[in-house]
C-alpha cells in the first residue's frame, strides 16, 4: 500500500490521490519548469504543510537566506519564524555567506556556500541526525539545483543530488527538489529526471505530472494566488 502525504497545494491531492494526499511518502519529487512559474512557491507550501502538521522540515536554500525566505513565505500569510524558534524548521543557507551577510550557526541554522556542495552535504547529515532524534518522518526541500549548477560542474551537482536523495530516503524523509528547465545540458537534465521518483512540470498555466509513484500522467490548470498555488 502506498502511503501518500499532503502536498499543501489545494486541488493537487484530489487530482492525484483522490484527496488522500498526492506525494508518496519517502520519495523525492522534481519540480521543474521555466523561471517564475511557481517552483519555489510549491516548495514553500510543501514545507509549511508539514510544519503545521508537526512534521519537521529540512530546507536547503541556494537562493535565499533565512530573512529573505521568511519574508517570501510571509507574502502568502504563513509564519515560518515560530517553527524556527521551536526548532522544527532546519535551514541550510548556502547563499548568505557569499552575499557578505554575517551569520552564525545555531542548532537548526547551518550556513554553507553554493561554492562548496561537499560542505552542504556535511551539514545535511548533521541536520538529519538532529531531526531523526525528534521525529521518525520529516520533509525536505532543495531549492534549487539551478543555482548550484551556476557555481559548480553540472555532473558534480548530479552526484550531490544522488547523495541528497540517498540520505533523505534512508532516513525516512520525503523531499521536493526544484530546477529551472534548460539550465543544464539536455543529457544532464535527463539524468536529473532519471534519479528522482516523481516529476512535476510547471509552465505558468498547467501543472503536468510526468511521473508519479502509484499514479499515471496527469495534467491540470493552476493559478498562483495570494494564498499560493491552487490547482483547478
Amino acid at each position: 500500500m502506498i502511503v501518500r502525504i499532503s502536498s499543501g497545494i489545494p486541488g493537487l491531492d484530489k487530482l492525484i490521490g483522490g484527496g488522500g494526499g498526492s506525494l508518496a511518502e519517502n520519495t523525492v519529487t522534481l519540480i521543474y519548469g521555466p523561471p517564475k512559474v511557481g517552483k519555489s512557491i510549491f516548495s514553500y507550501q510543501f514545507a509549511y504543510e508539514g510544519l503545521v502538521n508537526d512534521e519537521p522540515c529540512l530546507y536547503v536554500s541556494t537562493d535565499y537566506g533565512l530573512k529573505d525566505l521568511e519574508r517570501n513565505v510571509a507574502n502568502f500569510g504563513w509564519k515560518v519564524e515560530e517553527y524556527v524558534g521551536s526548532e522544527n524548521f532546519y535551514l541550510i543557507d548556502a547563499i548568505s555567506t557569499i552575499s557578505g551577510v554575517e551569520v552564525s550557526s545555531t542548532l537548526n541554522y547551518f550556513p554553507s556556500s553554493v561554492y562548496n556542495p561537499t560542505d552542504i552535504m556535511v551539514k545535511l547529515g548533521v541536520a538529519i541526525r538532529q531531526i531523526k532524534s525528534k521525529s521518525p518522518r520529516f520533509r525536505s526541500v532543495l531549492d534549487s539545483l539551478t543555482t548550484l549548477m551556476a557555481f559548480n560542474d553540472e555532473l558534480l551537482v548530479v552526484r550531490v543530488l544522488t547523495i541528497y536523495i540517498m540520505r533523505i530516503k534512508e532516513s525516512g524523509g520525503t523531499a521536493i527538489v526544484t530546477y529551472t528547465e534548460g539550465s543544464a545540458d539536455s543529457k544532464v537534465e535527463n539524468m536529473l529526471k532519471a534519479i528522482v521518483d516523481n516529476i512535476i512540470h510547471l509552465d505558468g498555466e498547467n501543472l503536468t505530472v510526468e511521473a508519479m509513484v502509484g499514479s499515471g500522467k496527469l495534467k491540470a490548470h493552476y493559478n498562483i494566488t495570494s494564498s499560493g498555488i491552487v490547482v483547478d
